[in-house]
């Protein structure tokens, strides 16, 4: 029986990767479905290509509701000049395209998280064949891949660009410096909760630069957040050579996660009130934050504690919590990467 990794993709593109200029079109995935037989998901992508050098890819709304990258990313079709590109630039703003339009982070069609699908089917579900396509046909080409996220509606982060430990330190090393050429005002050595069937580890293991953001969150984008998307856009293009020009480097302040004993998980329901924002000073054994029960009056409310020293990088939102909800990050700061 033949693996279905052998089969070719179902999805089309509407470009041509290897033609010079700038295109806009789409990556055409078959869909048959009630009201439509012959439908298609149809997800937004351009190219720009000019000239010998290398190529970034560039990606938003891996997750339907995060909405930075896809308003940079967006922008930035519309207003990059190809001729001053040296090599290519690929952009797809909303990758996780069906779950991005109906605001959620899972695909309404069939629940899948993308940055849980990895390395994807192109005999599976709508969200595996999206990621067996980014997997075998477009990362293929990059040399560097940039995957803009955000807290969506259930985190709020300060904005940060990250870059995960590898064991091949050189390969580190060039993501690293991405992170800081990207210049957000918060730079992270991440640690991942659960990194099996990300985006991140499949780009990784190819031995390709891959530079990660969250950058803010809450179930929408600030004029901030979104600038410091663009800028960011921008810097990473300087800095591999595609875009003329030296990145705009600002001061970043560089965190590290370094361990489990970041992340606190709520273990009980109820009304969250916060007495630390994000980016205090935390010392362990302060309260984060309380949880008060939603029943009755007159209950104290369960305190939540740090158990290390650091600051708050993260933080639940809306203003109710379920048992098993991330509830904060804690990052330590350090003076190097």
């Amino acid at each position: 029986m033949l693996m279905s990794v052998s089969r070719p993709s179902p999805i089309a593109p509407t470009v041509d990767f290897d033609a010079k200029g700038v295109q806009h079109g789409h990556l055409r995935l078959p869909y048959s479905r009630d009201d439509s037989a012959w439908g298609s998901v149809m997800i937004p992508i351009c190219v720009i290509a000019n000239e010998e050098g290398p190529t970034a890819l560039l990606t938003g709304a891996n997750h339907g509701d995060e909405y930075e990258g896809p308003a940079a990313l967006l922008e930035l079709a519309q207003t990059l000049d190809p001729s001053q590109v040296s090599g290519r630039v690929i952009i797809v703003p909303a990758l996780n395209y069906p779950a991005f339009r109906a605001g959620t982070r899972t695909s309404p069609i069939d629940r899948g998280n993308l940055n849980r699908s990895f390395p994807g089917r192109p005999d599976g579900t709508v969200t595996e064949k999206i990621a067996d396509y980014v997997t075998r046909h477009l990362i293929p080409l990059a040399d560097i891949v940039l995957d803009f996220h955000s807290g969506g509606k259930t985190l709020d982060f300060l904005p940060y660009a990250a870059a995960h430990e590898l064991p091949d330190k050189d390969q580190e090393a060039r993501c690293f410096e991405a992170v800081a050429a990207f210049s957000a005002p918060f730079s992270m050595k991440m640690l991942e909760i659960d990194a099996v069937g990300m985006l991140d580890t499949t780009v990784e293991e190819m031995g390709k630069t891959f530079v990660t953001t969250e950058l803010g969150g809450a179930g929408t984008a600030t004029a901030r957040s979104i600038e410091i998307a663009r800028k960011g856009s921008l810097n990473l293009l300087r800095h591999a050579g595609i875009l003329k020009g030296e990145p705009d480097v600002r001061p970043t302040r560089w965190l590290d996660m370094r361990s489990d004993d970041c992340f606190t998980f709520a273990q009980d329901d109820g009304l969250i009130a916060f007495v630390r924002d994000l980016g205090d000073p935390v010392r362990s054994g302060e309260t984060v934050a309380h949880v008060y029960p939603l029943g009755r009056t007159g209950i104290a409310p369960v305190e939540y504690r740090a158990v290390m020293d650091g600051v708050l990088a993260a933080r639940h939102v809306p203003g109710l919590i379920k048992v098993g909800d991330c509830l904060s990050v804690i990052a330590t700061i350090t003076e190097n990467i």
